[in-house]
Order: structure tokens, then sequence, then C-alpha cells
């Protein structure tokens, strides 16, 4: 899949990456000494290191769609072992009426335009049925808007899903 036709994966850190509930077999106690003497942020310790890898294999163009920003490319990419990524730039929005009206994350609009047409993946913890719907109707290309349960996270039996749908994309 040439690079310009790959999807594009949104990829929030809050809740997919770093699950509220920890992560069990990591570290998830936030109040670690070692965690805040160090300077780091002691929620980075309920990343899932092999999500990383995970990512890094599927055909698609990762993009930081969350509250981090440019932050996410300091500490969160590193921790997993990912490049520097692109980072959706939030459009300070006068008027939420719309969403609100229509049931939408605040994310959603501003994804749809980022894409610009292009199919695309968005891991989040609150994607909801009415973004489902506004992006069926005012996105032109494909997309799978795939929420993870915010306590467990991103988990990799997950992948199984975005696979088989890239993969169907591909035979398009």
């Amino acid at each position: 899949m040439d690079r310009l036709r790959r999807p594009l994966l949104f990829l929030d850190v809050d809740g997919p990456l770093i699950p509220f509930g920890g992560t069990p077999g990591h570290e998830s106690d936030s109040s670690t000494p070692s965690a805040r003497q160090d300077g780091t942020n002691p929620l980075l310790t309920r990343l899932d290191p092999e999500l990383g890898p995970l990512l890094s294999s599927l055909p698609c163009e990762l993009v930081w769609a969350t509250t981090w920003m440019y932050e996410a490319n300091r500490s969160v990419g590193p921790a997993l072992g990912l490049p520097t990524l692109a980072v959706v730039d939030w459009p300070e929005r006068s008027d939420d009426r719309v969403d609100e009206w229509f049931g939408l994350h605040w994310k959603t609009r501003a994804l749809i335009e980022w894409a610009a047409g292009r199919s695309f993946i968005w891991i989040d913890d609150e994607i909801g049925d009415g973004d489902r719907e506004w992006v069926s109707v005012h996105h032109g290309g494909r997309a799978l808007l795939h929420r993870v349960d915010p306590r467990i996270g991103l988990q990799h039996n997950d992948f199984a899903a975005l696979t088989a749908w890239i993969d169907a994309s591909a035979d398009r």
C-alpha cells in the first residue's frame, strides 16, 4: 500500500494508551517516588511498551489526536518506541453548538477536516454513536471509529479488528 493510499490512524493517549484503571502487569501507582523525582509523568508507567511495535507495524500513517499534542512526541512516543508523529492541532472553536446538538465528541469535526477525504482509523475512548453517524455522512473516505474501554485501554486483541479493516480498505 503506497504512502498516499495508506489510511491515517488518529491516536488518543488518555484512555487508549494510558488506561485509567492501570494495565495489569504494569506499574500503575502514580504515587511512586521515583516517578516524581525523575521529572517524568507518572502516568507513563501505565503504557504497555508492546503497543509501540504493534502500532508501528500497521500500514497506516500514525497521527497524535490527543490533548497531549506535541508533548506526546516528547514523552509518550519514545516510551513506546514510536518515531516523531504528526500532531492534530485542535482549532479554537467559537461555537460548539453543532457538537452539542449532534452529540459529537469535540474532536470529530476537526479529524474529518484533517483527513480531507482520506481513509482513517480513530482510536479513542470517547467515541459515540453521534460521531459514527456524523463521520458516515460528512466524510468522503472510509473510516473506522474504534472505541476502547478507558479502564483497560488499547489491547493486543484490538489489532485484529484494525488489521481486518485495513485489509478490507486495501481491497477497494
